[in-house]
């Protein structure tokens, strides 16, 4: 799986950066043919939630996209990757049933 990593207007540090990359290779355990995951930090004019995180998942004929707010980046990561988990989980039981 091919990962990218970027962190909109502003300089995200190193431990952010392992900890987004290591969150979404644990994806693999769902489904493990997934392409390519993009991670997408952005700060947003929110008060409560001011750390967004946006995560596309490019599978076999498909693209799924989670977006996620949250006090930090973690909490937003943690979010955005069981919201894509379980769009994994349902892609997986439609194309076991297609077959």
């Amino acid at each position: 799986m091919k990962t990218t990593f970027t962190a909109r207007h502003f300089d995200p540090s190193s431990d952010l950066h392992t900890y987004a990359e290591d969150s979404v290779q644990k994806l693999d355990q769902f489904y493990d043919r997934i392409l390519t995951c993009d991670i997408i930090l952005e700060p947003v004019p929110d008060d409560d939630n001011p750390q967004q995180a946006e995560l596309n998942v490019k599978v076999p004929q498909k693209l799924l996209n989670a977006k996620e707010q949250a006090p930090s980046y973690e909490q937003a990561i943690n979010m955005v990757i069981d919201n894509i988990s379980r769009q994994l989980k349902k892609y997986k039981q439609k194309t076991l049933h297609q077959r």
